[in-house]
């Protein structure tokens, strides 16, 4: 018998709805010796937070709700996210337990020799391609904004709910017709993208209540592979689409769901508008990103108090929830270009003063803003009598980098890996949509034959004497089977990572990026918190893969129930006390 098949077993022996415990001891202790008595994991990623953003933000007090779950919390200080550190194979790094090897996942766009375009372009410009059953020409991938539901004559990017005919949107903003497909040409959706389960799939397997929140109806790939196009292992997906315009908010808003802060007259409104006026998205303001993220925070005050993400309805205290926070990573690398100003303590900048990593007034307005949302949550949870029987997780899918923003260098086309190897792409890494690359370059050739060629190529036209394209290092043949394995059809041919402070996506509006593998992308915040637990520093690598079986294990599930813990090996967290065998 598996041990997905011992899991669902045991759910339905317990015969209440309860989390069974596969190690026999039934939650909340008892048998044995299992002492947590942990019922939910509210796990939080603050998309760009550094560890030590989290050190400097508690030395000088400006975080005192984090600051206060460190006082009853691990703080996990040598912490790495994914290589590459994408938000989306972060994101399935937290879920799965495993790393891009494992999982298949690389970045939003990517690519995939396995698999065929799409029906119909997307609206990030992947081109449209023919599919013949049995047989596949490969592909980019795509799991951003570019899958939402097209409106005819509309920018359908425009609307929060990802274009969905009605409601707040979730997995029904995602146009099938824009995902690429399979060799039977059957649409590929989120969650089966992903080849290995995720916490979702295991705890609703165990008859769990499920929810997450996040910024593209795409990250529904939380869920994990069901095999159909329903995504089943999510009870509650909230996803407002972060790249929409910011005209779009005040119609589509929910009051109930809208922080004070962003609010008119009882109506919702946003305090930069600027970026209104300019149809910018929510990414291009310090003020408006507080307002998107705020949706969120309320889904899960919602959710605490037992309603479904709008308050509509009532609905059991998930055990599995959470939500990413986007503020601090804007607030890391944006250049505000919108408006001729910002009210103080805003700055036009965001990012760092200096190496150590003191923020600007806008960052430093963002980390206060993520830390008082949590602070909410913590408070929801304690009015509820839910505190002591929750694990609070929060840590980020990815860093940003550079941290001194000083050393930033936007060395864009033609001087990048892509614009240089060009000839050699495959067609669809050409197109409109363009090449894998931020802080890091992922390529794949049409003819990977052609790898050594394209390498000598491009050290020819990038010697380290001028080094035009900031190549630190470059990555392929057998070196690739550090990070992926050979021969896969989704394994780059050929991977580039640049100088520290230099990236390929030549904007004027940022300082900062993420999706490599330096120091400032991947090291970022861990923090496990309970009310039993002793406050403690942790100074151990850690990876940010091992909370999908620390969840498991909170739960009283067993994290081998996980395909990628199985194949990875992956580690519980170490010195978490959830039973008698730490720290007890």
């Amino acid at each position: 018998m598996s041990l997905i098949a011992s899991v669902c077993m045991l759910a339905t022996m317990s015969g209440s709805g309860v989390l069974a415990d596969p190690y026999g001891h039934g939650p909340g202790g008892g048998g044995g010796g299992y002492h947590n008595q942990i019922q939910h994991v509210l796990l939080i990623s603050v998309d760009g937070m550094h560890a030590l953003d989290y050190l400097n933000c508690s030395a000088n007090g400006t975080c005192p709700n984090l600051t206060a779950l460190g006082t009853t919390g691990i703080n996990y200080i040598n912490t790495s996210t994914s290589k590459p550190s994408d938000s989306f194979p972060g994101l399935m790094a937290l879920m799965t337990g495993g790393t891009p090897r494992t999982m298949g996942v690389n970045y939003d766009v990517a690519f995939d020799r396995a698999l065929n375009p799409p029906l119909n372009a997307t609206g990030n410009g992947l081109p449209a391609g023919p599919c013949t059953p049995g047989s596949a020409i490969g592909t980019t991938t795509e799991f951003d904004e570019g899958i939402n539901i097209n409106i005819p004559g509309i920018n359908s990017q425009m609307f929060l709910n990802g274009g969905a005919p009605s409601g707040d949107g979730g997995v029904n903003s995602i146009d099938s017709t824009r995902l690429e497909r399979d060799t039977n040409c059957n649409p590929v959706y989120p969650w089966n993208f992903v080849r290995d389960n995720t916490i979702y799939g295991v705890i609703h397997a165990a008859r769990g209540y499920t929810a997450w929140s996040d910024k593209h109806p795409s990250y529904s790939a939380v869920g994990g592979p069901t095999g159909t196009s329903t995504d089943t292992n999510v009870d509650d997906y909230y996803s407002p689409e972060i790249n929409s315009s910011s005209q779009n908010f005040a119609v589509a808003a929910p009051p109930q769901l809208v922080i004070p802060e962003c609010t008119k007259a009882g109506k919702p409104f946003l305090p930069d508008q600027f970026a209104v006026a300019a149809a910018d998205d929510y990414t291009g303001s310090f003020q408006n990103i507080q307002c998107y993220d705020g949706l969120k925070v309320s889904a899960i005050l919602n959710e605490i108090k037992g309603m479904n993400h709008d308050g509509t309805a009532h609905a059991p205290v998930p055990n599995i929830f959470g939500m990413n926070f986007q503020s601090v990573s804007i607030g890391e690398k944006l250049i505000y270009k919108d408006g001729p100003t910002v009210p103080a303590p805003y700055t036009l900048t965001g990012g760092y003063t200096d190496s150590i990593g003191t923020p600007t007034g806008s960052l430093l307005q963002e980390i206060e803003f993520v830390d008082s949302s949590i602070g909410s949550m913590v408070s929801e949870l304690k009015a509820q009598h839910l505190i002591d029987s929750t694990l609070v997780i929060i840590t980020a899918k990815h860093g940003q980098s550079p941290v001194d923003s000083s050393r930033y260098k936007p060395n864009g086309s033609p001087n990048d890996p892509a614009s240089i190897l060009s000839t050699f792409l495959a067609p669809s890494e050409n197109s409109a949509i363009g090449p894998t690359e931020d802080d890091v370059a992922l390529l794949w050739l049409q003819n990977p034959a052609d790898t050594a060629t394209a390498v000598s190529t491009l050290e020819l036209a990038s010697p380290v004497s001028d080094n035009i394209a900031g190549i630190g290092e470059i990555f392929s043949g057998p070196s690739i089977g550090l990070y992926w394995n050979i021969g896969d059809s989704r394994t780059p041919d050929i991977l580039i990572t640049p100088n520290i402070g230099v990236t390929y996506s030549n904007s004027s509006k940022k300082l900062a990026e993420h999706g490599g593998f330096a120091h400032d992308d991947v090291n970022v915040i861990m923090l496990v918190s309970n009310p039993s637990f002793k406050a403690g520093t942790n100074t151990l690598p850690v990876e940010t893969r091992q909370v999908a079986p620390t969840v498991l294990k909170a739960l009283g599930l067993d994290p081998f129930a996980l395909q990628a813990v199985q194949t990875e090996g992956t580690q519980v967290l170490p010195g978490v006390p959830l039973d008698n065998d730490d720290n007890h």
